[in-house]
């Protein structure tokens, strides 16, 4: 039986988090220890590989603000009686919900 213990030892093998991270910029050289990785969340340079980051943004998955942009929002219209959706992108910004700048 293979059990799965959370918070123990870190599995080295395991890239960076870092790597996948929206808030990491990642520069390489040409040598293989060549790398500088910055993160606009802990205001600077990280130094090691990362394991678990509590300000971790998957780049992978679309952040609030794409979402927003591609969502279909429920519009009525009362002197027409007609109920639809309609792209976020093509309402007035004043129409639409607008989430605050800190969900980027």
């Amino acid at each position: 039986m293979r059990l799965k213990i959370r918070g123990g030892t870190v599995d080295h093998g395991q890239p960076s988090l870092c790597l996948t991270c929206r808030s990491a910029t990642i520069v390489n050289g040409r040598r293989l220890r060549d790398e500088i990785v910055e993160c606009s969340r802990v205001g600077g340079r990280v130094g090691f590989e990362v394991s678990q980051c509590s300000a971790y943004v998957n780049r992978n998955h679309p952040s609030v603000r794409e979402m927003e942009e591609m969502a279909w929002v429920l519009r009525t219209d009362p002197t027409k009686s007609r109920i639809g959706f309609v792209q976020a992108s093509k309402l007035k910004p004043a129409d639409r919900y607008v989430l605050p700048d800190e969900w980027d």
